[in-house]
């Protein structure tokens, strides 16, 4: 059959791939908006003591420095840590809150986000090539009618690439400095950051932020 003479010629590999690509990022989008961004549980759930990532960056940070208790759910924040009034927790290694997935950001979910975004990115190039590639240009109100949805999708997409883009990029270029979001907008508001004789404290060299971060 017709299909059958596709598929030996390898025409149908790429369809295929790309429908496990869209796949592969609905199931990451609905992974990091359902999973536990790092919330910060309560004195009574979690042991007495600093994690091992707070043991080796505290020396870095002035001694004054405490962890205060939050004004809204009443617990110790760690290092790092801030609420999120949407979610109503605090969440350790608090980067943001994302509309998009309708959670925050956080020590937890950070790492599979990145994975999303460049999976989503992927899947919009070849999106965004698969629409170009179906539009022919002429100078006609006929052409006009029969390709507005597909013009409108390509610019759709155009847009959405971008964005995707640009994200993924300010986030890469966040975590090689070993720093959040929140910490990069607030770093004259929070504490740990405003007292430090280090610009950031955190970061250890691009190399190891990454490695830190990812593994």
């Amino acid at each position: 059959s017709d299909l059958q003479k596709q598929e030996e010629r390898g025409e149908l590999l790429q369809p295929l791939i790309f429908v496990l690509l869209v796949l592969c990022s609905v199931l990451l989008y609905f992974k990091v908006s359902l999973m536990d961004p790092g919330f910060v549980k309560s004195e009574e759930e979690v042991k007495a003591g600093k994690s091992e990532e707070q043991s080796m960056v505290i020396p870095q940070v002035p001694s004054n420095i405490k962890m205060r208790r939050c004004g809204y759910c009443m617990v110790k924040q760690p290092m790092r840590a801030k609420h999120c009034q949407l979610c109503q927790h605090c969440v350790r290694r608090y980067d943001h809150h994302c509309p998009w997935i309708e959670n925050c950001v956080g020590e937890k979910n950070h790492p599979l986000f990145i994975v999303y975004l460049s999976v989503q990115l992927v899947v919009l190039l070849w999106g965004g090539h698969i629409a170009w590639s179906g539009l022919y240009f002429e100078q006609s109100w006929d052409w006009l009618q029969h390709n507005i949805l597909l013009l409108m999708s390509f610019l759709l997409i155009v847009i959405f690439t971008i964005v995707v883009l640009l994200l993924l990029i300010s986030h890469l270029y966040l975590i090689s400095c070993n720093t959040t979001t929140w910490e990069f907008m607030s770093h004259h508001r929070i504490s740990y950051l405003r007292h430090s004789e280090l610009e950031n404290p955190f970061d250890q060299g691009v190399i190891l932020n990454l490695w830190r971060f990812f593994c």
